[in-house]
């Protein structure tokens, strides 16, 4: 009936942190409540309990996917704000982490937690804040988005990804089709400013399952050295390779997924201040980097991704973002079957 797996209680901060096995799992018990998404023996195998969702930053498709996805597990999700709590800031006395996260520990079964470029002063500090909070509570602590890494977009966009490039979106995802495969991660001028942690998290998730791994982005907008360090460590491993290019155009060639995304440069933060205009100001200038239709077919074929909010005619084109090759409803709608597996391997108890 069930995947056997050691997950119960385990955090989920990156999915660097889980082994390809434990991987493998997720996306195998996503596919089957994707097949069977109100039946039993899931619908009830969180009957009872309550997922907190800690939310620093608003979101769209994180709170409606969480939240339809405790439901329907049986469960209950609650959404929660820090302005609406007293915690300890920089600038505020208040209840420390260790202290919150035992008492919200003893009330419900996991806590996610979303926080983001304009939430912190410098990168790596949402990082350092969810490992705070699973040094002390006792109970699974999912990240639902911060500053380093996506885990939950991550495993929807491979599933996806393998739907596509595989049987089909109606047909069970097998991942052994990604090896092989071209992912572009392409950067894409836009008005948002957006934190690394979608890109970082397809890139690590994606050199994982034996993906080639290209990175095209202006001079300036390099990732973090560590992530890099690992994703090139994941590809020896595949014996898969890796390039980063400065063009806005070679990537493409030979493509078989492009992921085009904004993203803030590394100088984003100064002082302990998110200059979020001046990324925009600066990002908006390079608009050679839009993924456009023209770009799209030198590529073999490719699907276009993206985690959404797109920011159309900026980071792609109405053309390729709405086209017959995006994927990007699709991967989309996994977030809700993988946060439905991560919940029931994570706090269900099996």
């Amino acid at each position: 009936m069930m995947l056997t797996t050691d997950l119960y209680g385990h955090d989920l901060i990156s999915t660097q942190e889980w082994d390809i096995g434990n991987l493998d799992a997720a996306i195998e018990l996503a596919r089957r409540l994707k097949r069977n998404r109100y039946g039993q023996p899931y619908s009830t195998i969180l009957s009872g309990k309550t997922f907190f969702m800690f939310f620093y930053n608003p979101s769209v498709r994180t709170r409606q996917s969480f939240e339809c996805a405790a439901t329907e597990l049986g469960g209950h999700a609650q959404f929660l704000e820090p302005r609406s709590m007293r915690l300890k800031t920089a600038k505020t006395a208040g209840e420390i982490i260790e202290d919150a996260a035992k008492v919200m520990s003893r009330y419900a079964c996991g806590i996610g937690i979303r926080i983001l470029e304009d939430r912190i002063s410098s990168y790596g500090e949402g990082d350092d804040l969810l490992r705070e909070f699973a040094r002390w509570a006792t109970v699974p602590i999912v990240s639902m988005a911060h500053d380093k890494y996506h885990p939950c977009q991550g495993l929807a966009d491979i599933m996806g990804w393998a739907e596509w490039l595989g049987d089909g979106v109606q047909k069970p995802a097998r991942l052994e089709v990604l090896k092989g495969k071209k992912l572009l991660m392409t950067w894409g001028h836009g008005a948002l400013a957006r934190s690394w942690c979608s890109v970082q998290e397809a890139i690590i998730i994606g050199s994982r399952f034996g993906m080639d791994i290209a990175i095209a982005h202006p001079e300036g907008y390099d990732l973090d050295p560590e992530v890099l360090k690992t994703v090139q460590q994941n590809c020896d491993k595949q014996e898969s390779s890796f390039e980063i290019t400065h063009s806005p155009e070679k990537g493409y060639e030979g493509s078989n997924v492009v992921y085009s995304r904004n993203w803030m440069s590394p100088n984003a933060y100064q002082d302990g201040e998110f200059l979020k205009q001046a990324e925009i100001d600066r990002a908006l200038k390079l608009k050679d980097w839009v993924c456009d239709s023209v770009k799209m077919s030198k590529t073999a074929n490719a699907i276009f991704t993206h985690p959404m909010p797109i920011d159309r005619g900026r980071e792609v084109t109405d053309e390729v973002a709405s086209g017959l090759r995006s994927c990007i409803y699709d991967v989309a709608e996994n977030r809700l079957h993988v946060q439905k597996a991560i919940m029931v391997l994570t706090m269900g108890n099996l």
